[in-house]
């Protein structure tokens, strides 16, 4: 098998930094984690607390703690720094090359797009706190094995939100999808684009919020290739 990721991510229109946090480490027992945060508030504020949030779950995550654990400290950490006053949504993506499973953590009210071969395009939509203002607050956790086919899409609710809120005109991720992927394109990086695209369209290209979409994908591997690449592009 092969497992792609992909991000794409654009700043609040009119802000010079995005309060979105976006950080990957390696596991210590193979496979790979994302963390996503996404800060209360917009710019640079924003910006410093899902650093926090997101900092402590890398350093959790490459010492080798499970990932709900990793999300629950996140949040006492945050909790206990911050007095309870700020928030985060945090997503954390995990490729888990010893149980050979994808770990989906998710400390956010926006949902997640699952893909399975068997059940196709559902959301992950349980109720869920975002980290930092409650005690005791517990992310929702799935764990699904590794097969070609099974894709994730964890987003920020910058993209949920994208268009007119209350209207029939509110941007509809699954659907853009669906619509994508009857083209027969599966590609982690073109779905993410896509995605953001469409929001972007829906926001007059002047996003209201700061934009993340990050996509983890497994496909069939029919190279006998064992090299791992990894590419990245940023606009500054």
């Amino acid at each position: 098998m092969e497992v792609q990721f992909a991000v794409a991510k654009v700043r609040k229109y009119a802000m010079s930094e995005s309060g979105d946090t976006l950080e990957m480490i390696e596991r210590p027992h193979g496979g790979i984690s994302l963390v996503l945060a996404d800060g209360q508030r917009s710019g640079k504020s924003a910006k410093n607390i899902s650093n926090v949030v997101v900092r402590k779950a890398i350093q959790l995550l490459g010492e080798g703690v499970r990932d709900g654990a990793a999300a629950r400290a996140a949040h006492d950490y945050l909790f206990a720094y911050r007095g309870g006053k700020v928030s985060a949504s945090l997503n954390i993506l995990s490729v888990d090359a010893r149980t050979k499973t994808l770990v989906i953590s998710r400390n956010n009210p926006a949902p997640v797009i699952l893909h399975t071969r068997d059940a196709g395009l559902q959301l992950i939509d349980a109720p869920s706190e975002s980290v930092g203002t409650r005690m005791n607050v517990k992310p929702h956790i799935t764990e699904l094995p590794l097969e070609p086919g099974l894709f994730c899409v964890a987003a920020t609710d910058g993209l949920f939100h994208a268009g007119k809120m209350g209207s029939s005109d509110l941007f509809k991720p699954l659907a853009a999808l669906s619509e994508l992927m009857a083209t027969g394109i599966y590609n982690a990086q073109a779905m993410a684009d896509h995605l953001l695209h469409g929001a972007l369209e829906k926001y007059d290209h002047r996003p209201k919020d700061d934009i993340s979409v990050v996509i983890v994908a497994v496909f069939a591997n029919e190279s006998e290739s064992i090299v791992r690449r990894l590419n990245g592009r940023i606009a500054l």
